[in-house]
C-alpha cells in the first residue's frame, strides 16, 4: 500500500483552487447539449436590448473576440452566429451547490470565493490519495457527474493555487511550487499576481516595476512608502508567499450586497431612488435570512464610461430594516454624485455584519416604541414572501420595468459573488426555492 504521507509536506499546506470554466455557459451546455454544446454562446443581462451587457461567454465565442462587459450588439458584430441566453441563477445555484459538494467531500476546509470557484485545504486529506490524485479525482468527478469543465491549481498556498488555476483553461491542472516562482512568474507582468489590479499595476509601472521579478527585487521600504501596508504584501506576493487560511463556508457573511446594471443611463432622481428601493429591499431580506444586522451601508455607482466609485456610512446603531438602508443609500448618492450626471450601474452593500442575537441594538426615545413594531413587520413580511414569493408584498415605488425590479426573481437575477445558497444558516424554505 502506497504511503501517501510522503507526498505531503511535513511543515506546510497543500491548497487547491477550483475554477469552473465559463460557468454559466457551461451549465447551459450541460443541461441542453443538443442545443448548445460547442456553440458560440453568451449569457447577457438583457437579451432583448442589444445594449445589454455580456455577463460571460463560451470559449467558442471568446475565440471570436467576445469579452465580458461588452455590449450585446458589439459582441454580435464580432460573432454573428452567437446565441444569447438570459441568465438562470436558479440553475447556476443548483450546479454551484453540487460542485461544492463534490469538492467538499475531500475536506471540510472549503472556502467558496464565488458561485463558481473555491479553495480547498487538503493538507489533512491523505486518506484520499496524493495531492495530485485528489485534484485529478475532483476534476474528473465534476466532468463526469455534472458534465462541466473546470481548471485546478495545486500549490502550497492560496495565492499560488489561484495563479496556477488560471494558467491552463479549460480543463487544466497546474502544479505551482514555491521553488517554481522565479522561473514561472518573474518574467510575467505584475498583474499576473492575484490581488494586483489595474490601478496598482499602473502605479508600479510608473515606478519602473513592470514584471513580477522586478517587484520581487524592489526595496520594501520604498514599496511601503508608495503603497502603505500593502507594500509588504506586494513584496511577499512576488516571492509567492501567502499565509492566508482557507476559511470554510460556514463562516457568516462579511458583507451582503447586490448591484444592477441599468438598461440606459439614468439621470432622474425618481428613477435612481426606485432602483435603490428595490436593492435595499432585497439586500436587507438576504441579510435577515442569515440572522444578521448591519452597521455600515455602502453604495456603488458606475457611470457610462465604466468609472466606478463606492461610498459608505457607518450608522449610530445597527439595522435590519430596508427603509433605513434605502434612506441612507439615497443620502449617500445625493451627497457624492452630482445631480443630473448619468448613472449606468448602482449597488448597495451591507457591511460590519454581526449576529442579530448577539447585538445590542441601541434605540433613542422615539425608536424605543417603534422598534418592536418594525421588527414584527419585517418578520411578517418575510414569512408572507417565504410562502407566496418575493413579489407577494411590494410598495408602489418598487414597481417598474428596469432591472432593479427583477432582482426579486431569483431565477433570472443574481451575481457570481452571491453565495447565500451555500450558507447553512439559510432557511429551509429558501433551500427548497432554489432546488
Amino acid at each position: 500500500m502506497k504511503n501517501n504521507s510522503a507526498y505531503y509536506p511535513k511543515n506546510g499546506r497543500v491548497i487547491l483552487h477550483i475554477d469552473m470554466n465559463a460557468f454559466y455557459c457551461s451549465v447551459h451546455e450541460a443541461v441542453e447539449p443538443d442545443l448548445y454544446k460547442g456553440k458560440a454562446l453568451a449569457v447577457a443581462g438583457s437579451v432583448e436590448l442589444r445594449r445589454g451587457i455580456i455577463v460571460t461567454s463560451s470559449y467558442a465565442a471568446r475565440a471570436k473576440g467576445v469579452k465580458t462587459g461588452m455590449l450585446v450588439g458589439q459582441a454580435l458584430k464580432l460573432c454573428p452566429e452567437m446565441m444569447v441566453i438570459s441568465p438562470d441563477f436558479h440553475l447556476y445555484r443548483q450546479f454551484s451547490r453540487r460542485f461544492m459538494e463534490i469538492a467538499g467531500s475531500y475536506t471540510p476546509l472549503l472556502e467558496a470565493v464565488s458561485i463558481d470557484e473555491c479553495f480547498l485545504d487538503i493538507t489533512g486529506s491523505k486518506q484520499f490519495g496524493t495531492p495530485l490524485e485528489i485534484a485529478e479525482a475532483i476534476q474528473a468527478r465534476i466532468r463526469e457527474e455534472l458534465k462541466l469543465p473546470c481548471s485546478v491549481g495545486l500549490a502550497p498556498n492560496k495565492l499560488l493555487a489561484k495563479i496556477a488555476s488560471d494558467m491552463k483553461k479549460p480543463n487544466g491542472l497546474t502544479v505551482l511550487r514555491l521553488r517554481d516562482v522565479p522561473g514561472v512568474l518573474w518574467n510575467k507582468p505584475c498583474d499576473t499576481i492575484y490581488g494586483i489590479g489595474k490601478r496598482t499595476a499602473e502605479k508600479l509601472e510608473r515606478l519602473n516595476i513592470r514584471t513580477v521579478g522586478q517587484l520581487a527585487a524592489s526595496d520594501e521600504t520604498m514599496l511601503t512608502k508608495e503603497f502603505g501596508i500593502m507594500g509588504a504584501w506586494l513584496k511577499r506576493a512576488a516571492h509567492g508567499k501567502d499565509d492566508s487560511p482557507v476559511n470554510p463556508i460556514m463562516e457568516a457573511s462579511k458583507s451582503v450586497g447586490h448591484t444592477t446594471t441599468l438598461p440606459s443611463n439614468f439621470t432622474e432622481k425618481a428613477d435612481i431612488n426606485r432602483v435603490f428601493l428595490n436593492l435595499a429591499d432585497q439586500v436587507s431580506r438576504r441579510m435577515r435570512r442569515q440572522g444578521l444586522i448591519a452597521s455600515t451601508i455602502s453604495i456603488t455607482i458606475r457611470d457610462p464610461d465604466m468609472k466606478t466609485i463606492t461610498r459608505a456610512i457607518t450608522l449610530d446603531a445597527p439595522t435590519e430594516s430596508f427603509d433605513e438602508i434605502y434612506k441612507e443609500a439615497c443620502r449617500l448618492f445625493a451627497r457624492h454624485w452630482p445631480e443630473g450626471k448619468p448613472v449606468r450601474l448602482l449597488g448597495i452593500t451591507l457591511q460590519s455584519l454581526q449576529p442579530r442575537s448577539e447585538a445590542a441594538i441601541q434605540m433613542d426615545l422615539f425608536d424605543y416604541e417603534r422598534q418592536p413594531k418594525k421588527e414584527n413587520l419585517n418578520k411578517t413580511m418575510d414569512q408572507i414572501r417565504d410562502k407566496f414569493g418575493e413579489s407577494a408584498i411590494l410598495t408602489a415605488g418598487m414597481l417598474s420595468e428596469d432591472p432593479s425590479a427583477l432582482i426579486r426573481n431569483h431565477k433570472t437575477r443574481g451575481t457570481s459573488l452571491q453565495m447565500d445558497h451555500l450558507r447553512p444558516k439559510a432557511g429551509k424554505k429558501q433551500q427548497e426555492e432554489e432546488e
